[in-house]
């Protein structure tokens, strides 16, 4: 789950404050091929302790979500 954990940070990092990314972009820059997928489920997991820590805050259609659930973005407090 670290390496989830970083390259969720990470990623946000590189972005304008603001801005979100999704958790696919995660995923697919963790995974070798076209595996993203099998990627998800660690993910998902370092985004809900990122959440908990209070590092990230989640949002759908530009409306904040207290938990992840369904589809959501990820993006800096």
């Amino acid at each position: 789950m670290t390496v989830a954990r970083d390259a969720v940070l990470a990623l946000l990092a590189r972005r304008a404050p603001g801005a979100t990314i999704c958790p696919s972009e995660v995923a697919r820059a963790l995974a070798d091929g076209d595996d993203w997928r099998g990627a998800m489920p660690a993910v998902h997991d370092a985004v809900d302790t990122l959440v908990n820590e209070g590092r990230v805050a989640l949002s759908w259609k530009g409306r904040p979500l207290a938990v992840r659930a369904g589809p959501y973005r990820i993006r800096r407090p």
